[in-house]
């Protein structure tokens, strides 16, 4: 499975901003919007990603305030980054490894999407349950003759 499946079942929805843009214009929107990140873009290419990680490490450095901070003064400008055809489970690993929760999926230089851990997640889960519910299913017609055959050949007979 590879990211592209996520994307087209979690649709393009995307949200950016400018580095320049005030640190308390990025959490309206967020709050807002119900997400957890923004993709930071600078003329038309990545510039980082900003979450409620680098938000909240934000506040805290001054003192419980949003204050005047930019978006450049806090945001990751170093996000990792995926692309449609990564494999969800090198995403996975990628994410576990850098304990990342949104990733921006890039064609190239074009943004196409942000996947989250938990879409990831819920991608495996999904996969997983899939496979459960056939291998239920293949169990249950499993031929009577043949398992008869082999009961008959487990006791020696």
């Amino acid at each position: 499975m590879k990211v592209s499946d996520i994307l087209r079942v979690k649709g393009n929805t995307l949200y950016t901003l400018s580095p320049d843009e005030p640190l308390a214009t990025a959490v309206t929107v967020m709050a807002e919007k119900d997400i957890g990140s923004l993709v930071v873009m600078d003329k038309g290419s990545l510039a980082g990603m900003l979450t409620f990680r680098e938000v909240l490490t934000a506040i805290v450095r001054s003192g419980g305030q949003v204050g005047t901070a930019s978006v450049r003064s806090v945001m990751d400008p170093a996000p990792l980054t995926c692309s449609p055809e990564t494999e969800i489970d090198e995403v996975r690993r990628m994410m576990l490894g850098r304990h990342a929760r949104y990733m921006p999926v890039m064609d190239e230089r074009t943004l196409m999407g942000v996947i989250s851990f938990y879409d990831v997640a819920k991608t495996v889960v999904d996969a997983q349950d899939f496979e459960n519910r056939m291998l239920k299913a293949y169990i249950r017609d499993w031929p009577a003759e043949d398992s008869q055959a082999a009961a008959a050949e487990a006791k020696g007979g």
